[in-house]
């Protein structure tokens, strides 16, 4: 891959992130924000904007002043990738009513990482318990979410 190709790459992403990170904060105000005592229901959304839109335009800036041109070049979609990452998201839905937030967190990370063709199975199934792992300090050790972390039906 030559510079001017990841170059585009940084350029197209980091504009994806920023987009989206300014879509989370247009969507977040709509709710109460809160104060750092008395957090409201926009205030993470909007954290989490602010931290995307930021790491999207450090990113965009670096691809634009390493980018002498802009190349030519076929882009092909990653059929593979697109249908692992939306199905995961799918599955954290369906899996997570019936069965809970540790089995969701798991196949959901699973499915996720095979829609990377250099990932083995035993590297999936790692990164997705680690990630569940991570999952359980975080969301329901920390935050408290009120999640049931496994359930029958």
């Amino acid at each position: 891959m030559t510079s001017n190709q990841s170059n585009l790459k940084d350029i197209l992403g980091g504009g994806l992130m920023l987009v989206i990170g300014l879509g989370t904060c247009w969507q977040a105000a709509q709710y109460e924000l809160g104060s750092l005592q008395q957090m409201g229901p926009g205030f993470f959304p909007m954290s989490l904007g602010v931290i995307l839109a930021v790491t999207g335009l450090l990113i965009l800036i670096s691809g634009l002043r390493t980018a002498p041109e802009m190349p030519r070049m076929k882009w092909q979609p990653q059929w593979r990738g697109w249908l692992c990452i939306c199905t995961s998201l799918v599955a954290f839905v369906v899996i997570g009513n019936f069965f809970g937030l540790l089995p969701a967190t798991f196949s959901t990370v699973l499915i996720a990482a095979f829609g990377d063709r250099k990932n083995s199975l035993a590297a999936a199934i790692i990164l997705a318990a680690c990630m569940t792992l991570v999952c359980l300090i975080v969301f329901w050790w920390l935050l408290q979410v009120q999640f049931p972390l496994f359930k029958w039906g």
